[in-house]
């Protein structure tokens, strides 16, 4: 959270004093013979980079043989392991890695951040003849081709829109399960789950970025309840920080509480073996979709036509209080009254729509 806090006061003073250096880029259209290396800029968390995946595998398709690096930060490079059509992965939060990847050269640079402007310094820096990156504010001037962005639009398309200057359309299909979970991860996640191998259970994820955005343990708790009275098991996932949280959801219940035990390559393993996940507004919410699996997700502070999951495996809670959506570009103001649009989305809500995506995969069976 302090180095977070740092990076947002450097974007602030250093960001906007490097935007408005003169000398505007003027735009060119690349030239498919000519595009040989691209760079893709990714800081951020794990549901931005989950979803830009579509676009990089886009860039693939069009341009097979060409190299794709991204510039991630460590705390989501690992979702850019589990894409095959990524060549080298750069730390932007490590002074060795990123020197390489700023030293390299590339036909094409595509800054995927959405408001911060040191990433689209970066991109300058890189000194591509074509620079593309979202115009939300006086980065802009750092791109040869700027691209706008709307709230209202679900951020995986938001982020294929970046890729129109290279002739890849728009409205280019999105699908599931685009992720792909090494053997190894998948191996683990066996042994993880012991006596649960290879039978149903629920998967949940009990985390959030922030307070706002979690729907708390004790609910967490009655819901494994009233799915354990129905013969359904829950398997608990996240990181260390939500170790605390999933014993209280598992005690005495009939489940386990695989919180702080596994990578998020090995977290991805465990969820893919699920019959639903069910998370709040998270990136770990994000991975369950591109894996395929259906989700219950709990949103209420979030945008839900920019974040929530698209189409009928996926079922959204939201109460769409006159307060919420809260949250812009990434911030969530502090709730002045304890995030009542998650408090407010009750047990038996979750229960009947995690019942009802269970028979659905039941029958599928």
């Amino acid at each position: 959270m302090r180095k977070m806090q740092i990076l947002k006061l450097l974007d602030q003073l250093v960001g906007r004093v490097l935007c408005a250096l003169p000398g505007q880029p003027s735009p060119r259209k690349p030239q498919k013979t000519n595009i040989r290396n691209i760079l893709v800029i990714r800081p951020g968390g794990i549901g931005d980079a989950v979803l830009l995946l579509p676009a990089i595998v886009a860039i693939k398709i069009k341009y097979p043989n060409d190299s794709i690096t991204v510039l991630a930060e460590k705390r989501n490079a690992e979702v850019f392991k589990l894409c095959s059509a990524i060549g080298n992965l750069f730390l932007y939060d490590s002074p060795k890695d990123f020197l390489a990847a700023t030293l390299g050269k590339y036909d094409v640079v595509i800054d995927t951040e959405q408001w911060h402007r040191l990433s689209a310094v970066v991109a300058r820096f890189t000194r591509a003849q074509v620079r593309i990156g979202f115009s939300t504010n006086e980065r802009s001037r750092l791109f040869t081709h700027h691209i706008p962005y709307s709230h209202d639009e679900y951020e995986a398309n938001s982020f294929l829109n970046l890729l129109m200057p290279l002739g890849i359309d728009k409205h280019t299909s999105l699908h599931d399960n685009f992720l792909s979970v090494p053997e190894i991860a998948k191996q683990r996640a066996e042994e993880l789950l012991g006596n649960l191998s290879g039978k149903s259970f629920i998967a949940i994820f009990p985390g959030g970025s922030i307070p706002e955005r979690r729907w708390g343990a004790e609910r967490f708790k009655g819901l494994t309840g009233k799915l354990n009275a129905e013969g359904i098991p829950v398997v608990v996932v996240g990181g260390k920080e939500d170790v605390s949280a999933g014993e209280i959801i598992i005690a005495g219940n009939y489940g386990i509480n695989l919180a702080g035990k596994t990578s998020l390559v090995e977290t991805a393993a465990v969820i893919e073996k699920s019959a639903v996940l069910v998370s709040g507004d998270s990136g770990i919410l994000h991975v369950g979709v591109a894996l395929g699996r259906p989700t219950v997700s709990l949103l209420g502070p979030g945008i839900a036509k920019k974040w929530a999951p698209r189409g009928p495996r996926h079922i959204v809670i939201n109460k769409n209080l006159p307060c919420s959506p809260c949250t812009k570009f990434g911030y969530t103001p502090k709730c002045p009254i304890n995030a009542r649009c998650m408090a407010e989305i009750t047990v038996g809500e979750v229960v009947g729509a995690v019942e009802k995506l269970n028979r659905t995969e039941e029958a599928k069976r």
